[in-house]
């Protein structure tokens, strides 16, 4: 990821995280995808109406999709809302969905959506990752230095 769109991500007014995937996972590949949103969805993604909590990708035909986001009804929206909790489809390059649909077969790998953010032309694109599993014992150091960080900043506060 290139330092341009480091700063789009960071100047989107929308940044809804899958902050438990860096718990559960080791990053080892990102993408960034779009989506396709229909109807009033996108009006719930801008006003921060949208979970990523328990979602994964996985490949279908050629195709990549996102099961288990949460964008939630359009509080406007009329009869042709939409559903909270449908399928959707990530926008990738052909060689990119063969990668990794190739890295997927290995055991212990998946792919976990990691930020949905709205970007400079105002649509919805959201951060995948090719991700490994970790074991109990991983979880535990990440704790660990998590608390140690903790430790050393408040250390440098006083």
């Amino acid at each position: 990821m290139n330092k341009q769109q480091e700063e789009i991500r960071k100047k989107s007014p929308i940044q809804v995280k899958n902050r438990k995937a860096s718990f559960e996972y080791f990053f080892v590949d990102e993408y960034t995808a779009g989506i396709v949103l229909t109807g009033t969805e996108i009006k719930s993604v801008r006003a921060g109406k949208a979970s990523l909590v328990d979602t994964y990708c996985y490949i279908d035909r050629g195709e990549m999709w996102v099961k288990g986001m949460n964008i939630s009804p359009y509080f406007y929206g009329s009869y042709a809302n939409h559903e909270a909790k449908r399928e959707r489809k990530l926008l990738l390059t052909r060689r990119e969905i063969n990668k990794l649909e190739e890295a997927t077969k290995q055991p212990g790998y998946t792919i976990v959506p990691t930020l949905m953010f709205i970007d400079e032309h105002g649509r919805a694109k959201v951060d995948i990752a090719l991700c490994r599993g970790k074991k109990q014992y991983d979880k535990r150091q990440t704790m660990k230095e998590r608390e140690d960080k903790r430790e050393m900043d408040r250390a440098m506060k006083v």
